[in-house]
């Protein structure tokens, strides 16, 4: 398949993913969205698996008016998928398959050797638990990476491990998630309002956390640490938006610790924004990240934020300007942050809208958009 390299960049983006996705979504979607036409065309697909009963990825593009298709498989190793893949890429002409995960950076790969085009993979992190993936899937897709022509890592901390498999460093571009700032944006008229669709009241101090309920997440650490946070706090309220393995043994957590007057489990948010504008703290507990969506989420949004230094966490946030930034896994600074963030408002104010100014020049999406168009144009100079 010969490709011209006159005019935009014919992009297919390729993801697979259960359920409602994470933040490699909302980069997706909204990259696609903010494409400039002049210099590249993109088609999303998504392989979604038949028996998926909870997908919502479709409507989400639907909404961003993304020219969005669907390649549906009966189960993992559906070979129908390649074959209709492959079509696809052929009737829309595509140059460039940009994969986003350890399936579609194979699928990526060998459409590139079959089909003549160029293969770029965003690596988003290797966050999954199960001993498949831990000891079969993730070592084998640091091996096929490394074989990628350019690669996009997250964060730092994924591009010294792309290396150390193998990767070429002059092939990786390190580029951080980004937000849209002028969607993500507070209204604090709302918050009454906001409070009340919690059940929480106006003089509650209200901290929030959003994210899978996955081991990764740690939300049994900030359980724990909310506890001890509570005991000299009372007006203190905690909500946790997100859906996962871990829901009922969380829940168990929260029973077991004496919150359910004070805590809630909301399950998947739509709409993170309105959630936000009901927030005095966001905390991150997480022991593993890429770069987190829902930490640049808080700082466009100027909430207070405590975080743990993991993935590209203390990149997006440098402590004690953006935010308060904790080693993982310890409880007791966790604890000792949320307290500052909660005695010092004025220092918390100040460290928020120093990240939503962040947010506005050097994390803008427009900005990341524009670099990833880059590298499609470069990609197809040398095709």
């Amino acid at each position: 398949m010969t490709a011209r390299t006159d005019g935009p960049a014919r992009v297919l983006e390729l993801r697979s993913v259960r359920g409602t996705g994470g933040g490699p979504e909302k980069t997706i979607i909204a990259g696609a969205a903010m494409a400039d036409p002049q210099r590249a065309q993109v088609v999303v697909c998504y392989i979604r698996d038949a028996r998926d009963a909870v997908f919502e990825i479709d409507i989400r593009a639907a909404q961003a008016q993304v020219d969005y298709v669907e390649v549906i498989e009966r189960h993992s190793f559906d070979p129908g998928v390649w074959r209709r893949l492959k079509q696809l890429a052929i009737s829309r002409r595509i140059q460039i398959v940009h994969a986003h995960d350890y399936k579609t950076d194979l699928l990526a790969l060998l459409l590139s050797r079959s089909l003549g085009i160029a293969a770029l993979s965003t690596v988003h992190g290797w966050t999954g638990h199960s001993r498949r993936e831990r000891f079969c899937y993730y070592p084998l897709d640091k091996r096929i990476l490394a074989r990628f022509p350019r690669l996009i890592a997250v964060s730092s901390e994924i591009e010294r491990e792309l290396c150390n498999h193998g990767a070429d460093r002059r092939k990786i571009t390190t580029l951080l998630n980004a937000i849209d700032h002028r969607i993500f944006r507070r209204d604090r008229t709302c918050t009454p309002q906001a409070r009340a669709a919690l059940g929480f009241e106006t003089g509650d101090f209200v901290i929030g956390s959003v994210g899978r309920l996955e081991p990764q997440k740690r939300f049994d650490l900030l359980l724990e640490a909310f506890a001890v946070f509570r005991a000299n706090s009372p007006r203190a309220r905690l909500v946790i938006a997100g859906d996962g393995s871990l829901r009922e043994k969380l829940e168990q957590q929260r029973m077991r610790l004496g919150l359910t007057d004070c805590c809630k489990l909301i399950g998947h948010v739509n709409d993170v924004i309105a959630l936000h504008n009901g927030l005095d703290l966001f905390v991150q507990s997480s022991a593993y990240e890429g770069t987190p969506n829902s930490v640049l989420e808080a700082m466009a949004m100027e909430t207070p934020i405590v975080a743990t230094a993991a993935g590209g966490t203390s990149e997006l946030v440098a402590d004690g300007t953006h935010g308060r930034i904790v080693p993982v896994g310890d409880s007791d600074a966790l604890i000792g942050a949320m307290r500052d963030a909660a005695g010092d408002s004025q220092r918390s104010r100040t460290m928020a809208d120093a990240a939503r100014r962040r947010v506005e020049t050097e994390l803008s999406f427009e900005s990341r958009a524009r670099r990833v168009e880059g590298i499609y144009q470069e990609l197809i100079r040398h095709a």
